[in-house]
């Protein structure tokens, strides 16, 4: 098995949800990290972190190759998904698309460039199909809507690049919650403490999730496992109905009103991801990477959201 052992990796998406979590976790363990940035800001946020900022456009191929050159990991967490309120506008997704199409194929292209030895990708559980109450592995087969098309897309870039060599890592991460990034978390507390209690599908419907701290841990003990597609989520996915207890317990608000719930199903190939059945195991990732969540499942997760503040 390859193995990173250079200490020495380049990440997109450094200042995003994952990836705020993620740069102090590599810097702590002694790895070099140069983190892709757009604006002085972001730039001065990774360095505060201990990153080296790199200013290089996405789809620039050959800018990224002569960025990556001396790295021998790339970790690619680039994304740009809409606010709750923007999620249904025309055009919306069009940048978060680009950039799981585009800008996946350019990373990949330049990582091979450069000779970069290993490349993770992420991409979301929510390729798989709407199961009911039975566990999903990576052996089943997916159900892509035109929303996850991208992700699926990107995860072919990552398995190219094992073809062609190096080791190629799929996460398919579950839904992030979490502080300090999460833009969807911050939105669903906000209705909370106003007592509307936000539930993502039918009550019975499974949810595989995954607190942004674990998110980042997972990572890092990805970057010592062989060329696959792994699920990253908790420990016990709970339903959409567990789910919501679970984040009003935490905020310790009881609501007046609780929805979407299945009228979520209404927005047809935008939502149905969301609103799918999804009991996701993360058995194989949790072998292959000696690799545990913190938060087990969302009820210690959002306890912990919410006292973090």
């Amino acid at each position: 098995m390859t193995r990173w052992t250079s200490n020495e990796g380049f990440l997109t998406g450094g200042t995003g949800a994952i990836g705020r979590h993620l740069v102090p976790k590599l810097v702590a363990e002694g790895h070099k990290v140069t983190a892709l940035v757009r604006s002085a800001e972001k730039a001065a946020q990774v360095e505060r972190q201990g990153a080296v900022p790199a200013e290089v456009s996405l789809f620039d191929a050959d800018g990224l190759a002569t960025a990556f050159e001396g790295h021998d990991a790339v970790i690619n967490l680039a994304t740009a998904i809409p606010s709750t309120s923007r999620y249904f506008l025309p055009g919306a997704w069009k940048s978060n698309f680009r950039i799981r199409t585009e800008g996946s194929a350019a990373v990949a292209k330049a990582a091979r460039s450069a000779g970069v030895g290993r490349l993770l990708q992420e991409s979301v559980v929510f390729v798989y199909p709407d199961s009911g109450d039975k566990w999903i592995d990576e052996s089943a087969e997916l159900d892509v809507v035109p929303s996850s098309e991208p992700n699926v897309a990107a995860e072919e870039n990552a398995r190219r690049f094992a073809e062609q060599g190096g080791v190629g890592v799929v996460l398919r991460f579950g839904y992030f919650y979490g502080p300090g990034g999460a833009i969807h978390t911050e939105e669903i507390l906000k209705f909370a403490r106003l007592r509307f209690a936000m539930q993502l599908g039918g009550r019975n419907a499974y949810q595989a999730a995954i607190h942004l701290e674990d998110a980042a841990s997972a990572v890092v003990a990805a970057l010592e496992i062989p060329s696959g597609t792994y699920n990253v989520c908790d420990d016990e996915p709970l339903t959409a109905r567990e789910f919501t207890d679970a984040m009003i317990a935490a905020v310790g608000r009881r609501p007046l009103l609780r929805g979407p719930g299945r009228l979520l199903a209404l927005g047809g190939n935008k939502t149905a991801a969301l609103t799918r059945s999804q009991r996701v195991s993360n058995q194989r990732f949790k072998d292959a990477a000696n690799w545990s969540p913190h938060y087990p499942s969302a009820r210690e997760g959002w306890a912990a959201t919410v006292a973090a503040g």
